[in-house]
């Protein structure tokens, strides 16, 4: 392995001991390092990658979905719910739009209070790395950890170069999207320093269907409609798209982070509709009218084909309805990491500090990010609990 290389990011003559040594440089790890570094720390990140941010650079069809103005912490899913309160109380979406507006970026609010960028996420990036460099921190690009060892202070081993500080930042993110470089890193380290797991999965991701169910459905690969996706008591009333493979579009992506295998998930494909109101007789053509009123044609049609009406009468008309409401789909499985936006559960909450995010049992180990078990819904809350648990870090560190 060729040894690691700095980035021309806040470059001084310290050698390789610092303050604080931010482990991951994307969305959390960036910003704590900005946070720390504005606090007159020395700090450096250590990035595996050849540069920063790449899922950053990924993330909103490429103009990153920064966050949200419509953030509450019961847009967050975690074993705790109450733990991200503090960090989205410290720092807000408005907090971080003020950065946004003092290096003149242009960006619009997309829907439901959705804020991407005008250009391109690149934008993004090259703000953090320009307030990297305000703030003299230090950027390690391409840079494998061997080994990471506690005695007086950490010490942390690469294949030609060791770095040693009282503190560090686990930032390293989740197992999702792992053509990115997602690895169990993060995860690694919290079991070797004795701190609890809650169990991963994939989440913000599309589901899977049975053979069956594909024969059926998946020849209407790119078909869309809104509905309303339910799983237990949450649901959410967005697009629904069918796949090759079985369902997506953000509705389905929103449940699948709810959804407990084997539970089928429940599909209202007539939100607002009432079928029987359009019924003017009562024949399939009748029915099949009403039905395109509400559906695109060609579910309109399949799901007649699929589920022909067993009788005329008020009642049997009443039970179609409810069927269209109440459309019971049980996914084989997810379409899995590679597929999957973020990755729920993560460090367990219970091991750390809500005001700083630093492990109750190890002093000077934070955990920030994906990696911790907090999970955002679609739309922007990822980035700002990257955004919130990053500066509360960098604020204790």
């Amino acid at each position: 392995m060729s040894a690691p290389r700095a980035s021309a990011i806040g470059v001084w003559d310290v050698g390789l001991a610092f303050d604080a040594i931010v482990v991951g440089g994307g969305a959390a790890g960036l910003l704590c390092a900005i946070e720390a570094g504005k606090r007159g720390r020395r700090v450096a990140v250590i990035e595996h990658s050849e540069r920063v941010g790449k899922k950053i650079l990924i993330s909103g069809g490429g103009r990153a979905n920064f966050t949200n103005l419509y953030c509450r912490p019961e847009n967050f899913l975690s074993a705790n719910p109450h733990f991200a309160k503090s960090a989205l109380a410290r720092y807000r979406p408005a907090d971080f739009i003020k950065m946004v507006e003092r290096h003149n970026i242009p960006y619009h609010e997309k829907k439901l209070g959705q804020l991407f960028c005008d250009r391109s996420a690149q934008d993004i990036i090259a703000m953090l790395e320009l307030e990297c460099r305000w703030a003299g921190v230090k950027i390690f690009l391409g840079t494998r950890i061997q080994e990471l060892v506690r005695t007086t202070a950490f010490l942390i081993r690469t294949a030609g170069q060791e770095f040693q500080a009282p503190a560090v930042a686990i930032a390293t993110g989740g197992l999702s999207i792992p053509k990115m470089g997602a690895t169990s890193f993060g995860y690694d380290v919290a079991r070797q320093f004795g701190l609890a797991i809650r169990e991963c999965r994939p989440a913000l991701v599309p589901f899977t269907l049975s053979t069956e169910d594909r024969r059926q459905y998946c020849d209407l690969a790119g078909v869309s409609a809104e509905v309303v996706a339910s799983a237990g008591k949450q649901q959410f009333r967005e697009k629904m798209l069918i796949t090759h493979h079985g369902l997506s579009g953000p509705a389905i992506l929103q449940i699948s982070s709810y959804w407990n295998r084997p539970d089928p998930i429940l599909v209202d494909l007539l939100p607002e509709g009432d079928l029987t109101n359009g019924i003017k007789r009562h024949d399939l053509n009748s029915m099949r009218s009403a039905l395109r009123a509400h559906l695109p044609q060609r579910l309109a049609d399949r799901w007649l084909d699929l589920h022909p009406p067993q009788g005329w009468s008020q009642e049997a008309l009443l039970d179609y309805d409810r069927r269209l409401h109440r459309w019971e789909v049980l996914p084989s499985g997810t379409e899995g990491y590679g597929k999957a936006e973020v990755t729920a559960g993560g460090v367990d909450t219970d091991e750390l500090s809500a005001k700083t995010m630093e492990s109750r049992k190890v002093p000077g180990l934070f955990f920030i990010g994906e990696v911790v078990d907090v999970t955002g819904q679609l739309g922007g809350f990822n980035f700002q609990w990257a955004w919130s648990s990053g500066f509360t870090a960098g604020q204790a560190l």
